[in-house]
């Protein structure tokens, strides 16, 4: 079939507007201020052998790594009409625990029966070497030549939950096993047929401590599939799955020739940075993340290899999370016109070995993994490509998400409460332009949650919400300042922080100084009390949290011309 492409430039946009639908629907069905008002949550579209093909502007950390989720779901489940797969466990498609995703399948209009083809298991296997994973041994069934009802597309979003249970409100302790961040969800039907098992969706409600709102933001996310599968089959009733299916695998190589076109534009060589963690939270050792690129000609090496060994704390990545982050930047150097789907991927081989910070292994803690190492992952690799495109590269921005989880008994409303909070810090400057003040940056897309909105819900009040001024590196372009938010507990409760660049600031590049780094302060009866990076306190009424988050890194020397 001959490729239009007036249509290819349509269908991309179609498709992505269903991704975009689907994202709305979530966000206006849900119950918790994480989901309505930061938006914390993505949703995506896929092909028939798992390779996502459309994506709404979401969180990158999310969409870079959903499609292995929706690859342990084929791999895991046989699917029917009606099916929605929900799953969340790291180390089976998931990446942190309070993270859920849910995968639903598109059957055609006519709900199809047909014979799996060798053409569609070698794209699906095809598919499993983009992502660098293979679920299949998982598979209870391996499926051979026969009929079956085979999905012609996919949809599916993820959403953070306040709290999945575990060891501390919130679930994003300092833990030194997954075991203690929360319930862990493989993948498994939590829709058979379009009926609910309301056995299961019982079982997962009763290990959490706010049942009802996460009740709701699993409906949101029902719902939001269910938007995504109805517009795909209205696709499906006006050009047919088979020209669909052909503009989803045209829009794939578009991509990778477009990325490809970009690595043609890098000089051939190897570029190498490190950078480091902090610490775990259980230690004070500070992590080293190392990274080599390799550009030849078209293709990219992206090698860990001599990163440090996985860690007694929380702030291990799985595997989806550094090709998450992988994802990210190349799409980002490649320029905004490029389609943000598997085929950014296709040019480029990763090898994170097994075990590592940046590829865990069970029963690894990896809540802070997901939040933490993934914005350091990115600035590594934005440090080695600063060596090989030095005039597009920015320099370090905050390199944390600041993460706040407080949670209790909320007697004013008479119900336990959890709060979940991810707080913006400083862009790192530009080659031509500072950075930007006080802006949620790289793996990070979330808004913030409105003073109003976190009284309204919670027992605290905001007592101060600020630029935290001169925060920012200096250079010929300065970088972005950080924040200051400091939050007075109306109740007892547990409190725990995840946070990073507290002992060192974000990297300035050709000459700029390094941002600000932040710092974490409990206030009680008065006095101050500072606080570690990553620690987990318990607090009484009155007392008063202060967040106070890195600046971005300069860019070039200060007092050089602009000309």
């Amino acid at each position: 079939m001959n490729t239009d492409p007036i249509k290819l430039e349509l269908y991309k946009n179609m498709l992505t507007s269903v991704a975009e639908e689907m994202g709305v629907t979530l966000q206006r069905t849900a119950f918790s201020p994480n989901i309505k008002e930061r938006l914390d949550f993505s949703c995506a579209v896929f092909d028939n052998t798992g390779k996502m093909v459309a994506q709404a502007a979401h969180i990158p950390v999310h969409l870079g790594s959903m499609p292995l989720s929706v690859l342990a779901a084929i791999a895991h489940t046989e699917m029917v009409p009606g099916d929605m797969i929900a799953l969340n466990d790291p180390y089976r498609g998931g990446t942190h625990l309070p993270d859920i995703t849910l995968v639903a399948p598109v059957f055609s209009n006519g709900d199809i029966v047909e014979e799996e083809s060798e053409k569609v298991r070698s794209l699906k296997r095809s598919g499993r070497r983009i992502y660098g994973k293979d679920f299949s041994s998982h598979n209870p069934s391996e499926r051979t030549a026969r009929q079956i009802k085979k999905p012609v597309f996919f949809v599916a979003n993820r959403a953070h939950h306040a709290d999945v249970g575990g060891m501390s409100p919130g679930s994003m302790p300092i833990a030194t096993s997954v075991i203690q961040e929360g319930i862990r969800i493989p993948p498994i039907k939590l829709i058979r047929g379009g009926e609910l098992d309301t056995d299961l969706w019982e079982f997962i409600l009763a290990n959490v401590r706010t049942p009802e709102e996460r009740r709701g933001d699993m409906e949101a996310q029902i719902a939001a599939n269910r938007v995504g599968e109805r517009r795909l089959r209205e696709m499906m009733g006006k050009y047919g799955a088979t020209e669909i299916t052909t503009y989803m695998q045209e829009l794939c190589a578009y991509a990778s020739r477009m990325v490809r076109a970009r690595l043609r534009e890098i000089p051939n060589g190897r570029y190498t940075y490190t950078d480091v963690l902090d610490n775990d939270g259980i230690t004070d050792a500070p992590i080293e993340i190392r990274v080599a690129i390799e550009i030849e000609d078209d293709t990219a090496l992206v090698d860990f290899t001599g990163t440090a060994q996985q860690v007694q704390g929380s702030v291990n990545a799985i595997y989806a999370i550094t090709l998450s982050a992988v994802f990210y930047v190349f799409r980002c150097i490649a320029g905004a016109d490029v389609p943000a789907n598997a085929g950014c991927l296709e040019p480029i081989r990763v090898v994170a070995p097994e075990g590592t910070v940046v590829n865990a292994k069970f029963p690894a803690a990896v809540a802070g993994g997901n939040v933490e190492t993934s914005q350091r992952i990115v600035d590594v690799l934005l440090g080695a490509l600063a060596q090989a495109c030095p005039d597009q590269i920015p320099a370090a921005s905050s390199g944390t998400m600041n993460n706040l989880t407080i949670g209790g008994y909320d007697v004013s409303r008479g119900k336990d409460f959890t709060y979940y909070e991810t707080i913006a810090g400083g862009m790192g400057a530009r080659p031509n332009r500072d950075g930007i003040d006080a802006i949620h940056t790289h793996m990070t897309n979330t808004m913030n949650t409105p003073i109003e909105a976190i009284e309204t819900n919670y027992p605290m009040q905001v007592a101060a919400y600020a630029i935290r001024r001169g925060t920012g590196g200096a250079g010929k372009f300065r970088g972005g300042d950080g924040v200051i938010r400091t939050l007075r507990l109306l109740t007892d409760a547990e409190v725990t922080i995840l946070s990073e660049r507290r002992e060192r600031g974000p990297y300035g590049l050709q000459g700029g100084e390094q941002g600000k780094p932040g710092r974490n302060v409990l206030i009680s009866d008065g006095e101050e009390h500072p606080l570690a990076g990553k620690v987990s306190i318990s607090t009484r009424e009155g007392d008063v949290i202060r967040i106070e988050t890195p600046g971005g890194g300069g860019y070039g020397k200060k007092g050089t011309s602009n000309s």
